[in-house]
């Protein structure tokens, strides 16, 4: 075996906490990055004897003076992972090149400089150790016993001060939501957020650890302070730890309780305004974004120092991969790391709640990238945000499945000990592992399930009524003559509904007929007395003109004694109305009803109408009613978008399902609607009948596959979004 390369001499080495098994733990710091790492009790007994140059010399050692027994892999293992951190000394002409080598990967081509650049990067802005050393005396009644007492003090008062008054509190915050509020609301952040990282690095510095550096860093361009605590992994004790990853958070907080009781006490004017800023944006900011373990905030770190775990994201998502594997093909990997078996699920869980988290997160930048940049430019960094958070890391994980599978370790099994060791193919793959086909099976009838057709069914709102609807208004003022139906009675097709008289049209009438006879009479002496023959084609024309006369009031009059256009029953008649009553002009006197027809109503959005055609078969459930069902069938579909919604009764801000805004006493869609007629010939429950109802609509549409819907979608939003 070769010879160990010399290690550096300014690595230092201190003692660490207990791992979870039980042993000692050393953490290993490179002053030059400021960086740290945690190394095993075997890993420290190895460096103890460093020293020896040798090996074998080293393995003999540490088995002749511990419990341990190291071999060779062990020794290499070690040297590998020295080397690839650069925690060695460059030996040999080949070392040069090796590092630069190095440095170029590290680096990669200009493309991906600029892709990890624009996805995250640090502004370092001061150097801050010196000045932490002065102020930390200043700094150290914020950490004692009595100002803790204080600020529970002030939580109690404020808290009482909030809800006596919540009323005004609540209606100060709905007044922050303009621009003069969002603009307070980002100067009170900044200000608090500038004090989260104080209270980490007084923090640090008060168990003796260096605070080399604090500026912001912009995650997608989104601004975030940070402050390098590194140090705090010298601190032996977890304690110590959680209290710098914690202090940021407590920091917000306690300015969160003071501010709630200053904005009690203060009387109105700018610093209760400023109060309240602070009061609110810390208890919100704090809440949801620091807290949470699922980006690398303080509530992650305050989580890696709970649980002792560095680095617990990769080894949370190395394990959720290794199970993901375990389900989907079975293959009886080793896990990456063992655990009991209630911390492995937890890690499991926590890497999958990860992984959504910030999948909605990305999804998130994405579109506020696109909301607030140059449109071309929103596209590409839309893009880059998906396919370099999702779609790359998914992919890279399914490129890996056909390695393993073919190169997973077989189950002790004698029907199979001679393939052992070999190689494996697709065929052998198949066989050996039965949860490979179960998995394979599943997916292919999931992806059956996608790109089949699916029958659809659309539902909405709609409106019931007869078919036809014949209404009784009285013409003009007049007096009801004969009324020879009650209400609900059944009328035939021509049958008369009801007579009115009108005085001034009856003399209308009898003049006009006077004037008929009169000029009939004179006609006929015309045509007899020679003398006055001259005067036929003027006598003619009159009695023409009078005959129209007659016509014209015949058909007025027939308005008074209206007929049934249709066979049907009488409704809303008036209980009051006899024969002898008077009645005003368009007076509604009743309806004649159609009870062998029936209508639906209802609007569909674009998307909707697609999958609807003429003839499809539907069904209508009426509001707040237990009835039959009626069937219906679509007669009818508007080729045009309706550009207002007639009826209130189908908005969404009266029940319906109809998305409208009012203006200027019309109801307009927010999106573009389609109104569609369906028809019934059911004969209804004596509930419904003769009346209108609003109820749901649900039409058996066309048959669709649903990743068809989902292409369809996503290409109309490109289509939409790249028009410029």
């Amino acid at each position: 075996m070769p010879q160990l390369p010399i290690l550096r001499e300014e690595l230092a080495l201190y003692p660490g906490g207990h791992l979870a098994d039980g042993q000692p733990s050393w953490t290993l710091h490179d002053p030059v990055r400021n960086q740290f790492f945690r190394i095993d009790w075997q890993s420290f007994e190895v460096f103890s004897r460093w020293a020896l140059g040798d090996p074998q010399a080293i393995c003999h050692s540490v088995a002749a003076q511990t419990t341990l027994r190291p071999d060779a892999s062990d020794i290499a293992a070690l040297v590998q992972f020295l080397v690839e951190n650069q925690l060695v000394q460059p030996q040999g002409s080949a070392s040069s090149q090796q590092m630069a080598d190095r440095l170029g990967r590290m680096r990669g081509n200009w493309q991906t400089w600029l892709l990890h650049h624009y996805l995250f990067f640090r502004i370092p802005l001061v150097r801050p150790d010196a000045w932490l050393n002065r102020w930390s005396a200043a700094a150290a009644p914020l950490f004692t016993r009595g100002f803790a007492q204080l600020t529970l003090l002030a939580l109690l008062l404020g808290g009482i001060e909030v809800y006596r008054d919540w009323g005004r509190f609540s209606a100060t915050l709905l007044d922050t939501f303009t621009w003069e509020g969002v603009l307070g609301f980002g100067l009170a952040l900044s200000f608090v957020k500038v004090l989260h990282e104080l209270g980490h690095a007084f923090t640090a510095k008060r168990f003796g650890c260096q605070v080399p550096v604090m500026g912001v860093a912009f995650l997608v361009l989104w601004p975030v302070a940070y402050t390098d605590t590194n140090e705090v992994w010298k601190l032996q004790q977890r304690r110590q730890r959680l209290a710098v990853a914690g202090a940021g958070v407590a920091t917000e907080l306690v300015v969160a309780v003071w501010a709630t009781l200053a904005w009690g006490l203060l009387p109105e004017g700018l610093a209760k305004s400023i109060a309240f800023m602070l009061a609110s944006t810390t208890w919100i900011a704090t809440l949801a974004v620091n807290t949470s373990p699922f980006m690398r905030f303080d509530g992650y770190f305050f989580l890696v120092d709970w649980l002792d775990m560095p680095n617990l994201h990769s080894r949370a998502f190395a394990l959720a991969r290794w199970d993901l594997r375990e389900r989907l093909f079975g293959l009886q990997h080793p896990p990456p790391e063992h655990f009991p078996p209630r911390r492995r699920l937890g890690l499991i869980l926590f890497a999958y709640a990860t992984w959504m988290y910030r999948l909605v997160v990305f999804l998130g930048i994405a579109a506020l990238v696109y909301a607030f940049f140059i449109k071309l430019v929103g596209i590409f960094l839309f893009l880059v945000e998906i396919i370099w958070f999702v779609a790359l890391p998914l992919w890279k994980e399914i490129k890996s499945w056909p390695a393993l599978l073919k190169a997973a370790p077989l189950k002790a099994d004698p029907m199979h000990a001679t393939e052992a060791g070999q190689s494996g193919s697709w065929a052998q793959a198949w066989r050996r592992y039965p949860r490979l086909r179960r998995s394979l099976m599943l997916g292919s009838m999931l992806l059956l399930l996608f790109v089949l057709p699916w029958p659809t069914r659309q539902s909405a709102a709609g409106l019931l009524h007869p078919a036809e609807v014949f209404p009784l208004y009285a013409p003009a003022g007049s007096q009801v003559v004969k009324l020879p139906w009650r209400e609900g009675s059944r009328v035939e097709t021509g049958q008369v509904l009801l007579e009115l008289a009108a005085p001034e049209l009856q003399l209308r009438w009898q003049r006009a007929q006077a004037r008929t006879l009169s000029t009939r009479e004179q006609l006929g002496s015309a045509s007899l007395d020679p003398s006055q023959r001259h005067n036929l084609p003027l006598l003619q024309q009159e009695e023409k003109a009078a005959q129209a006369e007659v016509d014209s009031v015949q058909a007025e009059l027939a308005r008074y004694a209206p007929v049934a256009p249709f066979a049907g029953r009488l409704r809303d008649l008036d209980p009051a109305l006899q024969a002898g009553t008077w009645v005003s002009a368009r007076e509604k006197l009743g309806l004649l009803v159609r009870t062998d027809g029936w209508l639906v109503e209802t609007w569909l959005d674009e998307e909707a109408i697609r999958r609807v055609a003429l003839g499809d078969q539907a069904r209508f459930f009426t509001d707040g009613l237990e009835g039959p069902v009626l069937v219906l069938q679509v007669s009818e579909i508007d080729r045009d978008a309706s550009r207002v919604l007639p009826t209130g009764l189908l908005a969404a801000q009266f029940g319906g399902t109809v998305l409208t805004r009012e203006k200027h006493g019309q109801l307009i869609p927010e999106r573009a609607i389609y109104r569609v007629v369906l028809r019934s010939d059911q004969a209804l429950d004596a509930r419904l009948a003769d009346q209108s109802w609003r109820g749901r609509v649900v039409i058996h549409g066309q048959w669709e596959a649903p990743g068809l819907t989902f292409a369809r979608a996503a290409l109309v939003l490109v289509w939409r979004e790249l028009g410029f």
